[in-house]
């Protein structure tokens, strides 16, 4: 059999595609501008802005979005009559965290292992590659046989919610008969996979006070209250024995129906150290796609190094909660708050703020464009036939657009696989993923635009 030739045209392409993403990955477009600079991102942006407009997409724009960040538009129009398919990513990046635990610079992208390392490079700077990819492969054979509007987001990562916001108040700009999210992963590289749900997410932050300074640990520990103590407390509070989500009047015993998850191979893939049992109940399905979880992202306290012995008067935690998906999100920030609250002890004073919140997500599988893309993945990976997973994670976005498009179908796909290791140390992207998906993507183009059902 030969080979399909909008494979052979990606196949070629992949050495520029390097070249860009090498380009893209540069920019240290974290959009918390109290820790990176502002002009990194919005450089980011223009260069996206300036392969859209080479590519021939028209009305290009740097939006404006409420919280303060760009995001990037165009529309590249297809033939008369033809469907119209809105293709998503996002070009905003985590913070490296410890660049010493990089094996190479993270803002440089680094062939190693037949994998490219860098932060972004999955999630999601390489999905922004993989649209690109697909369009000028179907440009070579045949054309682009729909209407494609590209939206490229500044500030997913931070979960400020202004590219929602705008949507929000410019409804007729993203409108689409099928959606493309290409900030999801494979569950394992090699074998395809379109994600049909996504939890939820708020973030609150708590600060807890107990004097009106600190104090001598000798002269006044014991009983004057430790207000880091009191925090702890708290924190522990919301979790069960097991390590179970505990958060009142928050179920925490939904199961995941469909694709499962090993629990080995999901020790493997977390690089859970040996000896340290896994967390929570149920299958680890359950437990990652359709079960809560709170997660302390961090604490403000005195580091070990320089730390005095004091009795602290204040201390803060900044808490993540991942919602499943028939929850709604501004309610369990209510309940998280409200625990907490309640369970701050010693008559501590404990203050809450939400932080950022997003909904949870679920697609309809038995869509016209899920079968579109099934047949798309089976010529893109041989053999395989495409599962149906959960993600942990959250895409805000993701109900902005189900809600303001009722009758768009949305998928999800991209590169962000377990050894990806996205928002850890060492993130990577699959050259292989890279060029399948792309393949993907662009017969899915032409198999929807054809009507395939």
């Amino acid at each position: 059999m030969s080979p399909n030739p909008v494979a052979v045209t990606v196949a070629s392409l992949m050495p520029r595609a390097k070249e860009e993403l090498t380009e893209l990955v540069a920019f240290k477009s974290v959009a918390d501008f109290d820790q990176f600079p502002r002009e990194e991102s919005e450089g980011a942006a223009r260069w996206i802005a300036g392969a859209l407009t080479a590519e021939g997409f028209q009305d290009v724009a740097l939006l404006d979005t409420p919280d303060g960040t760009q995001s990037v538009y165009g529309y590249l129009p297809g033939p008369e009559g033809a469907r119209t398919v809105l293709l998503y990513a996002h070009y905003d990046v985590q913070p490296p965290l410890d660049e010493s635990g990089w094996a190479t610079p993270p803002f440089e992208l680094t062939e190693r292992d037949g994998r490219w390392y860098g932060r972004g490079a999955a999630d999601c700077k390489g999905g922004v590659i993989m649209h690109l990819l697909a369009l000028r492969a179907l440009k070579v054979n045949g054309g682009v046989p729909v209407n494609v509007k590209v939206i490229v987001e500044g500030s997913e990562e931070q979960g400020t919610g202004g590219l929602e916001r705008y949507a929000e108040e410019h409804p007729g700009l993203l409108t689409a008969d099928a959606i493309v999210i290409g900030d999801a992963g494979n569950f394992r590289v090699g074998l395809p996979t379109v994600t049909t749900t996504l939890r939820g997410m708020t973030m609150v932050r708590v600060r807890v006070d107990t004097l009106e300074g600190n104090l001598h640990s000798g002269q006044f520990g014991g009983a004057a209250p430790d207000a880091l103590a009191a925090l702890v407390r708290v924190l522990d509070s919301l979790r069960a024995e097991d390590g179970s989500t505990t958060v009142d009047g928050l179920s925490g015993d939904s199961a995941w129906e469909g694709l499962q998850y090993d629990e080995e191979q999901f020790r493997t893939d977390a690089k859970v150290l040996d000896g340290v049992e896994l967390i929570g109940s149920g299958t680890v399905a359950d437990r990652i796609w359709a079960r809560p979880a709170v997660t302390v992202l961090g604490i403000d306290c005195p580091p070990v190094v320089g730390a005095t012995p004091s009795v602290q008067a204040s201390a803060r935690a900044l808490i993540s909660l991942r919602v499943p998906p028939g929850v709604d999100a501004a309610k369990a920030t209510e309940l998280l708050r409200t625990h907490i609250e309640s369970h701050i002890p010693w008559g501590a004073r404990v203050s809450t703020e939400q932080i950022g919140q997003g909904q949870a997500f679920r697609a309809d599988p038995g869509s016209p464009a899920y079968q579109a893309m099934s047949d798309a993945m089976a010529v893109a990976y041989p053999g395989q036939e495409m599962q149906y997973a959960g993600q942990g994670g959250s895409i805000p976005l993701c109900n902005t657009l189900a809600g303001l498009y009722p009758d768009a179908e949305i998928l999800l796909t991209g590169l962000s696989e377990p050894e990806a290791q996205i928002h850890a140390v060492n993130e990577s992207v699959s050259p292989d993923e890279l060029e399948r998906l792309s393949v993907a993507e662009a017969l899915f183009l032409r198999n929807y635009a054809a009507g395939t059902n």
